[in-house]
């Protein structure tokens, strides 16, 4: 199974591709400028998506699903381009997940309130990479794009 993982943000969108059982193919970031109004930042971020789902051709794509934010305004963006990542793998007819940051560090480093720091060294260790991935956006996409390696057995159990 091949999944792009996708840790949204308006700002910084994370992406991860992961070749089962674990090989990393890339990852990086998407940006938008800030000083853009935001209906362009939102357009741009999705042709990138869009884009980016055309040239991996994932089997699935999983996205951090927003469960906590303090801050309104953050989780305003974060759910905007969560939107657009769902919407654009939904389009290209790929299988969509969503995990809570909790159940990603779960699966990745086997304890749900992990340090940020501790999933980045799972993620390296798990794809055996010679360095820990940064910038941390494409490092939590990886880790998204691992949950769904190892949960994608179960939900398709689940789901039969």
């Amino acid at each position: 199974m091949f999944v792009l993982g996708i840790d949204p943000g308006v700002s910084r969108c994370g992406y991860g591709c992961v070749e089962g059982p674990g090989r990393a193919v890339a990852a990086g970031v998407l940006t938008t400028p800030p000083s853009d109004p935001l209906p362009h930042r939102l357009a741009a971020l999705g042709d990138e998506l869009a884009a980016l789902i055309a040239q991996y051709r994932p089997d699935a794509v999983a996205v951090e699903r927003v469960f906590f934010q303090v801050n309104a305004r953050t989780a305003m963006a974060v759910g905007q381009a969560s939107g657009l990542a769902l919407a654009a793998a939904a389009r290209a007819g790929c299988e969509v997940a969503q995990y809570t940051p909790n159940e990603v560090k779960q699966a990745v480093a086997g304890y749900g309130a992990a340090p940020k720091e501790q999933v980045t060294r799972m993620v390296q260790a798990l794809l055996s990479l010679p360095a820990p991935p940064r910038p941390a956006d494409a490092a939590d996409a990886l880790a998204l794009a691992l949950t769904h390696l190892a949960m994608a057995p179960l939900r398709a159990r689940i789901g039969r």
